[in-house]
């Protein structure tokens, strides 16, 4: 049985004038945990706050066809792809502003930490990038499951695969994955 969620965007797939705003008020909080749980993964003093990220985020969604969301787990899979991006582009706009000439003066000060926490963030991006040329799939699962914090059955709904074939290829990719981060 659908959801509220899954019941507004099909509202709004018809057309419902109203279901716009009933969702944005109805997916605010979810979204403001999502974005919550991603900066709780940066360092403590990024630049970017969680409302903000939520209402970028939010903005872009509404930008995008809200008759391609099939249910409320999709939808989330969609935020979660646009808040990751949302926080490369981020990272990636930091590190362009530290690749000054004095941010190469004092490599073992305070900057190298926030420069390392950047760069860690762009090196799981690459790595995913890599990962959905070699099995777009995986790479899609890792954002429902680590991003989203979607279930084994969640993600298995929205990718149309059994929950077996997931929790499979959840241990694949994430294998690839510490191979691909790891230092050596």
């Amino acid at each position: 049985m659908p959801g509220p969620i899954t019941d507004l965007l099909a509202a709004a797939r018809h057309g419902d004038p109203t279901a716009h705003e009933a969702l944005a008020r109805a997916v605010y909080d979810e979204l403001h945990q999502l974005a919550r749980a991603y900066l709780r993964r940066e360092r403590d003093d990024h630049t970017l706050q969680p409302t903000a990220l939520v209402h970028e985020a939010y903005l872009r969604l509404m930008g995008q066809q809200v008759g391609t969301w099939q249910n409320r787990a999709h939808f989330f899979g969609v935020a979660a792809q646009v808040m990751r991006r949302l926080l490369v582009d981020h990272a990636r706009r930091q590190h362009a502003q530290r690749r000054t000439p004095q941010a190469f003066e004092g490599l073992w000060d305070e900057n190298r930490a926030a420069s390392s926490a950047t760069q860690d963030i762009l090196d799981v991006h690459e790595a995913l990038e890599r990962l959905a040329v070699l099995d777009p799939r995986q790479a899609r699962l890792v954002e429902l499951r680590y991003f989203v914090g979607l279930t084994i059955d969640e993600s298995a709904e929205v990718l149309g695969i059994s929950p077996a074939t997931v929790s499979r290829e959840w241990t694949l990719a994430r294998a690839w994955l510490h191979r691909e981060l790891s230092p050596e």
